[in-house]
């Protein structure tokens, strides 16, 4: 009987073990899932600001707008390849404000030749990229066309009008040409179109008072330059210090600025939820420990035998190492499984025109089962140390 009771007892351990891996690994899903979705919006605008330089207006001067002249004497800067216009606009104006790790929607207006010099390549799912000099045209991300429902030769207006879009609100219809792969970043939230429409969309954008008096034509928001791909971080640095001494009436931001300050947020993030759940995988990593001493008290008997009949020590400790490690592969598979099941099931019921909270990879999928079943066996070592330590005849005698 009491070696049944042991038995039922070592199994009752050993299953409050596994659920407290299970719990940890979990954790480690859902939250790295969540770093990793994070992470990868991030790695977006590291790829596509690493490659260009910003210019917009001087310090102080958010509100204005540069001369389309500007460029040419940009273009006549050391190092400059290409700069093109850039403008940018809220594709819902007016919208209530919701908690999103995404970026909001976005109307982006250019030249579309530059994506062959961005370093965020987008690709297209169907459709075809903007027709060079056309106009009314758009090319949908993946996540923006989902929520309004469009395919390639459907219309829609934009900017979307508010409910309560005030009289003289302004959109116009543009015929989708081509919608975007998931880039799971920046892009999947954009509709670009092409300059001279972000130019149309600028002038409905100003003051009625001063709309008609504004030669849209000859302005922009901003200018992305280009260097010779592959130009380094730091050669681009040097093209922004040198626009800056030589353009007037203009700021160019170094991209390694930029970067450094997608990577510190991404690393910050990244730190806070890999930490909180790696606490969580610990705890569950001691309790593996606490059963395994157990487990070596309640078969002191079977050890001494085993070892009289002539077992070795690298027998009995391989066995135990073993059932602790088969503990942590076990709770780190099932573990896992549930924060899959979980991240899938929220990513399925996010709205459209919602970013998704999680992103599953394999780096993640490789590290979460192999530290629990790591944790399991680096946490049977003592206890199968005392196991194979143990003198037979002593064991026996204590029984």
């Amino acid at each position: 009987m009491e070696i049944i009771r042991n038995v039922a007892r070592h199994k009752l351990r050993s299953f409050l073990t596994i659920s407290g891996i299970v719990i940890g690994v979990l954790a480690l899903t859902t939250m790295g899932a969540m770093a990793e979705n994070f992470n990868a919006l991030l790695n977006g605008g590291v790829a596509y600001f690493g490659q260009n330089v910003q210019v917009g207006p001087p310090d102080g001067q958010s509100a204005a707008l540069l001369p389309l002249s500007k460029i040419d004497e940009i273009k006549a800067v050391d190092g400059v390849a290409a700069a093109f216009p850039s403008y940018g606009f809220q594709a819902k104006p007016g919208a209530p404000p919701s908690f999103s790790f995404g970026v909001p929607d976005s109307i982006v207006a250019g030249d579309p030749a530059e994506n062959d010099w961005a370093g965020l390549k987008t690709t297209f799912a169907s459709g075809h990229q903007i027709d060079a000099g056309s106009s009314g045209q758009v090319v949908l991300g993946s996540s923006i066309s989902k929520e309004f429902g469009k395919k390639v030769g459907d219309s829609i207006d934009l900017p979307i009008r508010p409910v309560d879009a005030r009289p003289d609100f302004v959109n116009h219809s543009f015929t989708v040409v081509g919608i975007l792969n998931v880039t799971r970043t920046a892009p999947d939230n954009f509709a670009y179109i092409n300059t001279a429409d972000g130019q149309m969309l600028l002038k409905d954008s100003l003051p009625i008072a001063i709309r008609d008096q504004v030669d849209v034509s000859k302005i922009t928001q901003s200018v992305d330059v280009y260097a010779k791909p592959g130009t380094s971080l730091a050669a681009l640095d040097s093209i922004a210090n040198r626009i800056n001494s030589q353009v007037t009436g203009v700021k160019a931001t170094k991209p390694s600025e930029t970067v450094n300050a997608f990577k510190s947020g991404g690393a910050i993030f990244t730190a806070i939820t890999t930490a909180a759940a790696l606490l969580a995988l610990i705890i569950g990593g001691l309790s593996v420990v606490n059963t395994m001493f157990m487990a070596v008290a309640e078969r002191v008997r079977e050890i001494g035998l085993k070892k009289a009949v002539g077992a070795t020590t690298y027998n009995v400790m391989s066995e135990f190492l073993l059932e602790a490690t088969l503990i942590g592969l076990v709770g780190g598979l099932i573990g896992y499984g549930i924060g899959a099941a979980i991240t899938i099931i929220v990513n399925g019921t996010t709205p459209p025109g919602q970013s998704t909270l999680f992103l599953l990879t394999p780096a993640l999928t490789i590290f979460a089962i192999g530290f629990a079943t790591l944790l399991g066996a680096v946490a049977g070592v003592l206890p199968a140390w005392r196991a194979a330590r143990l003198d037979p005849v002593i064991a026996l005698r204590n029984e």
